[in-house]
Parts: C-alpha cells; structure tokens; sequence
C-alpha cells in the first residue's frame, strides 16, 4: 500500500466507461443519455463493445461514430476470433475512416460460445497478442487489451495468463483493463504479479457496480470471475426492492474503489451496463471531479 503522501488528489484520478450498441431505439436514447450523464467526469475514453467474428459491427461503428460526433472520446472494441487478417484490417480501415484511434483488441469468444474450444481462423490472428501487433503495424492506434485478476476461464494457470498478458504488451499495448472483481486482495496480489513480470503499462481495474444479483452471477460464470459470499449476503435478500438494492450496490461499490484509491490506483474503468444511474452516483460518492453539466450537454447536442 502506498502512503497517504502518494495517494493520487480525487481530481488527478482518470475514469473510463464501457458501453455496447444498443438493440432498440429506446435503448439507444438511453445510451446517448447515459454518454452525456457520465462525459462530466471527462473520462479519458467511453469503450464499446464488439461481437465475435464481428456479430455486431454495424451497430458499434454506428454507436462509436455518434459518440465521436458528439464531440466524446470513443474507443471501439476489436476482435480476430472467426475472421482473416484481411477482413479485420478491412474493419479496421472501416473505423479508421470515422475517426476512431483506439481499440481495445481482444482475441474474441469461440464460435461455440464461453467455455467452447478456441481455433484460430486459416489466415487470421491466432490470439489477442498478434492482433495487437497487427494494429501497431497498421498506425500508431492507443491500444487496451484485457486483464484477468482471477485468470482467463480458458488459461491454465495465472502464470500463462500473465505470460499472454506480457506477449500482448511486447506487441504495443498501452493499457490493460481488468474484467470486473469485487475482492480487492485479488486485484493487489494480480498487480503485484504483473508488476514482477516487467509489465508497467497501466492496469485498470473494472468496477461494475451491480444492477441484479442473478444478471451478475451469470456474467461471472462466464467470465470466470467470483461472486462473493458477502456480495450475495447483501444483496440477495433486496434483490426484489430494486431502490433498496441499487442505494446498497452503490455503497458497495464506493467502498471498493475508495479502498483501491487508498491502495495507490489511480485509474478506473466501469461498466455501466448502458445505464448512468448506478456509475453516477458511485463517482459522486468518491468525489470524482465533475466538468460543468451545461459545458458536458453542449458537447453532447
């Protein structure tokens, strides 16, 4: 833990959000309003998602560009997984040509889902480490890959897992973003063990405050991360009061990220599920500075 003296101010403290296109139009006014709640905590990006094998790439550059147009620094995830070089060099000219300059490059999910065998595609990326090489050979794109501080579902162990972690940063990475925990401990012993690895890019950590108790626990078995006994002790029993439910969720997830502040990081990343409400007010429990609203709805229109 560092000390107090090195604790970074609320105001020097960089956030990002993590949104994915919306499927109806009135998920996609809520997206906008979700981008122009949360763009007065001036993050440093807002991220969107990308399907494997590019499922949904038409609704990502869609949402990517409006976010650019409205004047919001977006970043569109990427995948190689079910694709050929050629074809994701192809989306990548694609979001080039809108004005996207940062990727988040991930090798993608099987076609047969989570937890089904991976083949690389003939004549593709075989792993998320060549296609960030591949981008550093296109521009000079800020690349971000994934993290895991409880290790990828499909890693053999935490020592592969960083392996490919370290393979991703010696082919140009920027910055890791971690998939959501709930332990902390988890995230320090992780970063201690990157840091042995020689990794010094940033690692941000992923804070999703939670929404629904049974959404999260699917979300985790998934993604191999843990819900914890303490978490589902909390909030199983209101998980049928939604405003009970979500004033404990954000309690909760203040006190992870002021924990990790005090820990020295200095970087976060949310997923926000496309929703302002819970992230807002998590930000504003901490403290996080906040540009003018007037100045952040300008930018938005």
């Amino acid at each position: 833990m560092k000390p107090a003296s090195a604790i970074p101010a609320r105001k020097d403290i960089r956030l990002s959000f993590e949104f994915f296109p919306p499927k109806t139009a009135e998920a996609e006014g809520q997206l906008w309003e979700t981008a122009a709640e949360l763009s007065a905590y001036a993050p440093g990006f807002m991220s969107v998602t990308y399907g494997a094998g590019g499922s949904t790439k038409a609704p990502t550059l869609a949402t990517v560009r409006q976010l650019l147009k409205m004047g919001l620094p977006a970043a569109s995830h990427l995948t190689c997984v079910g694709a050929t070089k050629e074809e994701v060099h192809a989306v990548v000219a694609e979001f080039q040509a809108v004005g996207v300059k940062h990727f988040v490059a991930l090798r993608g999910d099987p076609p047969g889902g989570v937890g089904a065998p991976y083949q690389p595609h003939p004549g593709g990326y075989a792993n998320a480490a060549e296609l960030v090489a591949g981008l550093r050979g296109i521009a000079d794109f800020e690349i971000s890959v994934s993290a895991y501080p409880e290790k990828h579902p499909q890693s053999p162990d935490v020592a592969a897992d960083i392996d490919m972690l370290k393979r991703k940063v010696d082919a140009g990475a920027t910055r890791a973003l971690t998939q959501f925990f709930f332990e902390n401990d988890d995230f320090e012993r992780y970063l201690e063990r990157v840091r042995k690895a020689g990794i010094a890019i940033p690692v941000l950590p992923g804070i999703l405050p939670v929404h629904n108790l049974a959404q999260i626990r699917k979300f985790a078995g998934l993604c191999g991360a843990t819900v914890p006994g303490w978490l589902a002790d909390r909030l199983g029993p209101i998980d049928d009061r939604p405003q009970e439910r979500a004033a404990v969720a954000v309690e909760l997830a203040i006190r992870q990220v002021e924990d990790l502040i005090a820990r020295g990081i200095g970087e976060f990343h949310f997923y926000t599920m496309n929703r302002a409400s819970l992230v807002s007010q998590v930000c504003d429990g901490v403290g996080f500075a906040k540009i003018d609203r007037s100045r952040a709805a300008g930018a938005a229109a």
